[in-house]
Parts: C-alpha cells; sequence; structure tokens
C-alpha cells in the first residue's frame, strides 16, 4: 500500500514503484467529494433510474384489506370437510364493500381481489363447485383447506415496514411499490452536470474528412452514452486543440456549472502534458500510475475559483478507447453514483472457471475482455474475446464481462478461477450485442 498520509490530489511521481492499486484510487476519488447531493420532489412518473433521497416507510398495508386470490366462493373454512351444500348469500365483486356478514351455512360468490365478508375466511375456486339455483354444491373429495386463496391484509406490505432506502436506484419495481402505496411525488437526488472534452490535434469528429495521421473521436461518444446511462446531465464540450490558453479558457467556462469534468488523452507519460497544466493553472491535480491495464495513467484533480471554493471535480482519463472506457467504469463510476446519492454501491462480481491460458504481470490487475456462459451444470466459464489491446474497441462489444487477473498472478492457467466484472453491471447501458443466426 502507498503511504495514507497521501492525499487524494498528491503527485505519484511516473514510474515509481508500487503503481496504486485499484481499490486505494477508488477510496482516493470518493474522499474528494465534500459535498452532499441536492434534492428535489419530482411526479412518480418520472421517477424511472432516479436515485431516492429518503427512506419510505408505509403508509398503509399492502392489500389494504383481506381479499380473494381467484374467482369463486367464500365460505367458512370451519364448514368445510363437513358439508357439500351451501346456501348463495350474495356476490362481491373488486372495489365493491360487503353489505353483510357471512350467514351460517352460506358462500357468498366472489371475485378476485373483492374484499372477504365478515364471517369468511376461505374462497374455493369455482371451477370446482356446482350451482343449482341458489345452492352451491362443493364435493367433499375438492375441497380445500381452511384458509385457502385468501390475500391477508399487509401480506406484501406492513403499514409502517421500511420499503425502500434512501440511495437506491428506481427501476420498474420500485416505481410500482411506490405507486401500489398511492405516493404521487417522491423526493430524489438531483443529477450531477459533467462536462466531457475530447482533446488532441489529431482527433476529429465523425462527419469529417480525417487528416493524415488523424482518428475519429471514439471517447468522447463512449463516454457521454455511459453518462446518460448513468443518468447524468451531459454538457458535450467538443474537441480541444493541443492549445494550453484554449483549454484553460475551455476548463474555466464549465467549472461553475458542472459537478465534474472528463478528459480523455493528453495525461500519458511522454505526452505533451497541456490538460495537467491546464488544470493545475485553475486549482489542483494529482497525477497517478495506477496497478491496472488497460487504463494505467489518470489525472485527477479540483478546479477552484473564490466563487466556488468546493470547486468542480475534474478527471482526466486515457486516450485509447478501450482504455478511457474501462477506467470510467471502474474508478469513475463509483464516484458519479456516489455524487448522485447512490452510496456504497458496489458492481456484481463473479467466479467463473478459465477457459483458457491467460497472461498478465505481477504487481498489477489486468482486466481482459471476455465471454462469459455457463455450462450444462451451472457452472460459469469464461474466454477472452482475442486480441486485448486498449485500442481495441471491438473487444468490449464482442464481450459480455472484464476478467480481472489480480496483481499476484503472473499468468492464469486454463481450469483456473478468475474474477469476472459482468457487463451488465458494470458498464452502463450496457446491452448484448450477441445475436443468434437469423435473426
Amino acid at each position: 500500500m502507498t503511504d495514507q498520509s497521501l492525499s487524494c490530489f498528491d503527485f505519484i511521481e511516473p514510474g515509481a514503484d508500487p503503481f496504486l492499486p485499484l481499490e486505494e484510487a477508488v477510496e482516493r476519488i470518493l474522499s474528494s467529494v465534500q459535498q452532499p447531493p441536492r434534492i428535489e420532489t419530482i411526479d412518480l412518473s418520472s421517477a424511472h433510474q432516479r436515485i431516492l433521497a429518503s427512506d419510505v416507510l408505509s403508509p398503509m398495508n399492502v392489500p389494504p384489506h383481506r381479499n380473494s386470490a381467484m374467482d369463486g366462493y367464500a365460505v367458512k373454512g370451519g364448514d368445510l370437510g363437513q358439508r357439500e351444500h351451501w346456501i348463495v348469500q350474495g356476490t362481491v365483486l373488486a372495489g365493491q364493500v360487503p353489505g353483510s356478514s357471512l350467514q351460517p351455512g352460506h358462500a357468498f360468490k366472489i371475485t378476485t381481489g373483492a374484499p372477504m365478508p365478515e364471517g369468511a375466511d376461505t374462497v374455493v375456486m369455482k371451477e370446482v363447485c356446482q350451482l343449482k339455483g341458489e345452492t352451491l354444491i362443493i364435493p367433499l373429495a375438492k375441497q380445500p383447506i381452511s384458509g385457502s386463496n385468501v390475500r391477508q391484509a399487509g401480506e406484501d406490505i406492513q403499514e409502517g415496514s421500511r420499503l425502500l432506502r434512501a440511495g437506491q436506484r428506481l427501476s420498474s419495481v420500485q416505481i410500482g411499490l411506490l405507486a401500489s402505496l398511492g405516493l404521487a411525488q417522491i423526493p430524489v437526488y438531483k443529477p450531477i452536470q459533467v462536462a466531457v472534452f475530447s482533446t488532441g490535434d489529431e482527433v476529429h469528429a465523425p462527419g469529417q474528412a480525417l487528416s493524415p495521421g488523424g482518428i475519429y473521436d471514439t471517447n468522447r461518444f463512449t463516454l457521454l452514452s455511459s453518462l446518460r446511462s448513468l443518468g447524468c446531465e451531459v454538457m458535450d464540450m467538443g474537441i480541444l486543440p493541443d492549445d494550453l490558453p484554449l483549454l484553460i479558457d475551455a476548463l474555466a467556462s464549465v467549472q461553475h456549472s458542472a459537478t465534474l469534468v472528463l478528459t480523455s488523452g493528453g495525461v500519458s507519460v511522454g505526452e505533451a502534458d497541456y490538460v495537467k497544466q491546464a488544470v493545475s493553472a485553475l486549482g489542483q491535480i494529482g497525477f497517478w500510475q495506477l496497478a491496472i491495464r488497460p487504463g494505467r495513467p489518470l489525472a485527477f484533480g479540483r478546479l477552484l475559483s473564490e466563487a466556488s471554493p468546493v470547486g468542480c471535480l475534474f478527471a482526466g482519463l486515457p486516450g485509447n478507447p478501450v482504455a478511457s472506457l474501462v477506467t470510467l467504469m471502474l474508478v469513475i463510476q463509483p464516484l458519479i453514483r456516489n455524487l448522485q446519492g447512490e452510496q456504497g454501491w458496489q458492481g456484481l462480481t463473479l467466479t467463473a472457471k478459465a477457459g483458457e491460458p491467460m497472461k498478465s504481470r505481477l504487481g498489477r490487475s489486468d482486466f481482459h475482455r471476455g465471454v462469459l456462459s455457463f455450462d450444462s451444470q451451472g457452472q460459469a466459464q469464461v474466454v477472452t474475446t482475442g486480441r486485448q489491446g486498449s485500442g481495441i474497441l471491438t473487444s468490449m462489444h464482442q464481450g459480455n464481462c472484464l476478467i480481472r487477473i489480480h496483481d499476484t498472478q503472473a499468468q492464469v492457467n486454463q481450469g483456473d478461477s478468475v474474477t469476472v466484472y459482468p457487463f451488465s453491471t458494470w458498464l452502463p447501458g450496457w446491452q448484448s450485442s450477441h445475436f443468434t443466426e437469423g435473426n
């Protein structure tokens, strides 16, 4: 471990030993958060993928009353096994209140969801019943046990119970639960604003003609898409050339409106170090060598001003497409989720058997792109997608996970256990790219 007296912005000399481990880098970055997220109240219909800002205690029982779980006849359970004939006293439909209590030897015809009449505690499904005039016949051999087919009040949710916790991301299931409590509005954390730049004279926007030696801007689009999937409000700031005054002006233009600024490129050892110089001119920055591959170089800091003493956070990601995206997933994603109120988030990891040998290097964690599958016995197994260069974005497209080879391993043999990071929880907005033949 590195010296714990270092702050999250301290400079770590390139080439220093050891490099900063992944978990320590995430811990340092999370420690830089100095302000709680802001809260707003929104309509439930607009709450998809928002982060709940307070615990939800149920104001009622769900269901609010005993009700029938199916269409049939409501009877007193103590009569079952003692008789086969009942007199039909009336009908109760969903949304109605029974007009009278159940009389001895009688039954109510009842529909699914209808409140149970007083005195009735069992519903017999209509398929086993016979009706002759006002007489209901339930053969002894087909009678259920007492208490069958009835939903009790509070069976799903009890009044006063804690249903959801602050910091939880809301999906269709949670929104449905809130609706079942009659809640029309809920408090949520406000999305953060993230400004995204690409840098470099060689970088061109899609649609432009490439100059000699030029490349198209990949990273800005993968970052923008990932940030939107995380619920951020994004500020697309385009491409900036390798020009220090222009970089300083661009960063200064967003430091009061953005919570976080992301750039890609210009932070590797040996490159023209304009990004780090620009951030240093406006605040403070540290340069780290992470003990991971891809994604080793990372600049992290804060843009400061008298008007904003807390400042705006800054992260400079590597320029290679896979390195940029992997660094966002593993290092910056926990920060973004924390800034938006999603406390304690941790993506799912699995253990799988390696389906092939894999090489690494002691002292760093290698993250290969892989394909996770399960055999007929349910055993997880994983293979790589092939070439693993940090510029090969197809390795992300063809895979469904990252395979972590830990820093204590120089290689993995076929059949060894490895740690897997499924894209379904780690890659924001991920959709499978695998299709069956003919689709």
